[in-house]
């Protein structure tokens, strides 16, 4: 089987929540669309559009707002750059008008509700299938069908991209599909997991621009941490579930003043913490982040939405009660072994909710972390590689089943169970020889695959099983 490549900067994406296969996918699916429209002279003949969602996207798709991101992809807009509080005036004033300026520059008659269009059935590749219909001034039908499978990552029917990718991984000084390969490029090499990959993204890109794109993910991650510890109320959706960060992080926060992020993560290193604030302060970074994941707001895809809040608060946990000297540096090093350690999931099984359950998303966010907490605190390749073996180990068959299609519960508490099993499994494999281990990563991620195999619709983000039918909304 031929592998392609996988940037870290394909597994860490910047992005809008609250779904990365659900709302970043499909808004990239739309852009995609658009682009080749644009690319064969067909924009301005466009006189009508319809949207076709399938599968999981059809099922829980209202909750995730698939029908926001594909009516904000097909205005051109992007969803790195989009300011957060235009979302809602733009999709206001569509409903209102009944017209989509298409690419910013068609104006063609739209009505959300005609031409979104949610149909249940699975489409054979993939659980999260969209369709895209243009009607042209000839009268002329075209369409179009993608994927979004997991992570914000978008493929159409055809793969036309697989083969550039397929040639980029070949080109990778150090192609990595397993774990064992990975562990055989570091002895070789004498290296670090970090190391490798960095040589890695080194043939796809140039320093200046892998440290401009892992300062903006850290950025985007502490900012979000931020608003979301600093911002009060009820989480939209109508399960009328209240933001909890703003209140663990009041309470948990000294007196000391600040005035922007950098700033606050200087005053947190000076709060004195036990064991138990330590606990309540990794669970606000995570809460903190899948809050505002859950309010549409811009996240870092790691490796998905709904398990954005994981990576980003076990790196807090290092940069504020591990390691108060810790800097860019210390990131750089911890993003390059989690997108690695995410790549190997996503090679070897799936990072797709739709797919594999929640074991794909927070179980892969957790063994992320883990693998990439224990090379900053000093762990072996092979420490590193079992402290993600351990994170996944103990998500395996962990159901998405969030209730009323929402991305908050239970999802939002997952991200602080993971990030805690996280920094459990970094202390365990540091503590342990890893030659005495009795399971490999490569055997916990065919695992996972086999478990999503074997696992039932129902509790693959279809909303049809588990909490999602135990729990009425009506009861919320």
């Amino acid at each position: 089987m031929e592998i392609e490549s996988i940037s870290v900067f394909d597994m860490l994406k910047i992005g809008v929540g609250p779904s990365s296969s659900h709302t970043l996918g499909p808004w990239r699916a739309a852009e995609r669309w658009l682009a080749r429209l644009d690319s064969r002279g067909n924009i301005e003949k466009v006189i009508e559009v319809e949207v076709h969602l399938y599968g999981s996207l059809s099922l829980t798709g209202k909750g995730h707002a698939t029908d926001y991101a594909v009516m904000l992809g097909l205005l051109g807009k992007d969803p790195e750059t989009i300011p957060i509080e235009d979302i809602h005036l733009l999709i206001e004033g569509i409903k209102k008008e009944n017209i989509l300026l298409l690419n910013g520059i068609q104006k063609i008659p739209f009505d959300p509700k005609q031409h979104i269009i949610f149909n249940k059935k699975f489409l054979p590749l993939h659980a999260n299938g969209l369709k895209f219909m243009a009607t042209l001034t000839s009268g002329k039908i075209i369409s179009k069908t993608y994927y979004s499978i997991g992570g914000g990552f978008v493929i159409s029917e055809e793969r036309k991209n697989a083969k550039l990718k397929v040639d980029m991984f070949n080109k990778f000084p150090f192609p990595v599909q397993k774990g064992t390969e990975l562990l055989k490029f570091c002895k070789n090499e004498g290296l670090k997991i970090s190391e490798i990959v960095l040589e890695n993204e080194r043939s796809l890109r140039n320093d200046e621009e892998i440290d401009h794109q892992l300062h903006r993910i850290w950025d985007t991650m502490l900012e979000c941490m931020y608003i979301g510890c600093h911002t009060e109320g009820i989480l939209p959706g109508g399960l009328h579930v209240k933001r909890r960060a703003f209140e663990m992080h009041k309470n948990l926060k000294s007196d000391l003043p600040y005035a922007n992020p950098e700033e606050w993560l200087q005053t947190l290193r000076q709060t004195e913490v036990k064991f138990r604030q330590i606990l309540q302060w990794v669970s606000c970074f995570a809460l903190s982040v899948n809050e505002v994941n859950a309010s549409l707001g811009r996240v870092v895809t790691a490796p998905t939405n709904g398990s954005a809040g994981v990576i980003p608060s076990v790196l807090m946990y290092y940069m504020i009660i591990e390691n108060h000297a810790g800097n860019y540096e210390h990131v750089k090093q911890f993003l390059l072994v989690a997108g690695e350690i995410g790549s190997i999931f996503k090679k070897g099984a799936t990072i797709s909710a739709a797919m594999g359950g929640c074991q794909a998303e927070i179980g892969v966010s957790s063994a992320m972390a883990a693998g990439a907490l224990t090379e900053l605190l000093g762990g072996s390749p092979e420490q590193v590689l079992m402290a993600a073996e351990i994170a996944m180990e103990h998500h395996l068959g962990l159901t998405c089943d969030p209730i009323g299609g929402l991305v908050q519960i239970p999802c939002i508490e997952r991200n602080s169970m993971g990030a805690i099993k996280a920094i459990n499994a970094a202390e365990l494999a540091l503590g342990s020889d890893p030659s005495a281990a009795k399971v490999p990563l490569d055997k916990v991620v065919q695992t996972m695959w086999e478990t999503a195999k074997d696992m039932s619709s129902k509790y693959k983000e279809t909303s049809e099983g588990g909490l999602a039918v135990g729990v009425f909304l009506s009861d919320c």
